[in-house]
Parts: C-alpha cells; sequence; structure tokens
C-alpha cells in the first residue's frame, strides 16, 4: 500500500513544473510586447497624420462651369482652402500659398496618386463661374490641378461652416472669416487641419508626403505596421 501512495505522488510532481513554465512563458511573451510597443511609441519607426473625422460631401460647380463634388477627389489628396475673390486689403490672404503649394505639387513623387487644390467662395452671391475664372487665371491656376467652387448660399455654409467648422459671416458689407486648410486623404477622411492663413508650406508639403506613403503601404503586412501608428499616436512632432 506504501508503495502505491509513493507512486501516486510521484505522478503528481510534475505537473507543478509545467504550471510554471507556462507561466514563464506568458510573462516573457507579454514583457516582449511590452518592450516592441514601448519602442514602436517612442522611435516611431512609422509616422502618420491623425484621422481627425470625414470630410463633408458637397455638388458645386466649379470656375469652367463644370460640377465638382468630394466623390470627384477620392482616391486623390486634396487640400481646400476657403476665401473669395474680393478679398483685398486687411483680409487674410489665403490665396497665394495655395498658388505655391499648386507650383511645387509637380516636384512631389506620388506614385500616380493624384494631389487636388479646391477653393471653396464664401461669397457665392458675387462668386460667379465667370467671376472666378477670372480669379483663378488672375493666380495661374492649373484646372486640372486648382479648382474654384461655387455654389448656393445654403450649400456653402453647410460645407464651410457645418462639414469643415471654419467660421465665416457678413457684416457691415464685408466678410469676415477664420483662415483655414484642410487636408483631406483618397478616403475622404480629414487628416490635417492649419488654421492660419500663412502655414508653413514645407509642412504641407510633408503632410501630403505622408499621406503617399501610408497609402502605398495600406495593404498587406506593412499595413499592421499603420494601424499600430495610428493606435499609439505615432503623429509627426
Amino acid at each position: 500500500m506504501k508503495s502505491l501512495i509513493t507512486t501516486a505522488s510521484e505522478r503528481k510532481r510534475p505537473f507543478f513544473p509545467q504550471i510554471a513554465l507556462v507561466w514563464r512563458i506568458i510573462f516573457g511573451t507579454l514583457f516582449v510586447i511590452t518592450l516592441l510597443l514601448g519602442g514602436f511609441t517612442t522611435l516611431k519607426p512609422v509616422v502618420v497624420l491623425p484621422r481627425i473625422t470625414l470630410a463633408p460631401g458637397f455638388n458645386l460647380v466649379d470656375q469652367t462651369g463644370a460640377q465638382i463634388s468630394n466623390e470627384q477627389v477620392r482616391g486623390g489628396i486634396a487640400l481646400y482652402n476657403f476665401t473669395y475673390s474680393g478679398c483685398i486689403d486687411d483680409c487674410p490672404q489665403t490665396t497665394p500659398l495655395m498658388a505655391e503649394v499648386q507650383a511645387r505639387v509637380a516636384q512631389l513623387e506620388t506614385g500616380g496618386i493624384p494631389v487636388k487644390l479646391v477653393t471653396i467662395s464664401i461669397d457665392p452671391e458675387h462668386d460667379t463661374v465667370e467671376q472666378l475664372a477670372a480669379y483663378a487665371d488672375a493666380h495661374n491656376a492649373d484646372p486640372d490641378i486648382w479648382r474654384f467652387a461655387t455654389g448656393s448660399p445654403m450649400q456653402i455654409k453647410s460645407v464651410i461652416g457645418g462639414g469643415f467648422s471654419t467660421y465665416y459671416t457678413e457684416k457691415e458689407g464685408k466678410i469676415k472669416f477664420d483662415p483655414a486648410f484642410m487636408l483631406v486623404d483618397g478616403n475622404g477622411i480629414l487628416r490635417a487641419e492649419y488654421r492660419t492663413a500663412v502655414p508653413d508650406t514645407a509642412i504641407i508639403l510633408r503632410d501630403i508626403n505622408l499621406l503617399v506613403e501610408e497609402a502605398h503601404n495600406s495593404t498587406g503586412p506593412q499595413k499592421l505596421a499603420y494601424e499600430a501608428a495610428h493606435l499609439f499616436l505615432c503623429y509627426p512632432d
């Protein structure tokens, strides 16, 4: 009987080392994952722009009289600004920066991803198609890259005031507005806001390049790295 008890006890002894081994593996794995995540967050091997919100939909008319909608610019990268052709004197001047970006778009290596510029007039009652065409010509706008859009006052207010959360109003015959530029990716998601009349052009071009890189690396194993970058807020400084 004693021999039988001893034998049963001996059978049970290996069970406890097995549990200890499993826990060591679990803790070791968690430790490695923590190190990798910490390194990813600190070193930022992949940098992304935040996904702010879905950009607004719209259906307007451009300086050539053609329809322009948010769906038409999907699949590419779009930079928006809001102004009007009568913006002079102390009015925030945002058109010159759009002209500068247009001039430098040709230097970007986008791998076939189009970069579009869209200026939406905040004075649709005066900015007719003909007026916008003259305004576009005055700034050497290439209609294949840079389009000027207008529509009904209600449409414009819905897109700019509602969709892009940018304030403007007409008071005493003058239009007051907060200058802003909006960068939207190929999926129609707002990725960057530059709420100033004179943002750094180099930063805008950098951000466009970041969206280009993300678009080219959004499939396959690399997609996981980009999703991790979004998860851990690996944003540019």
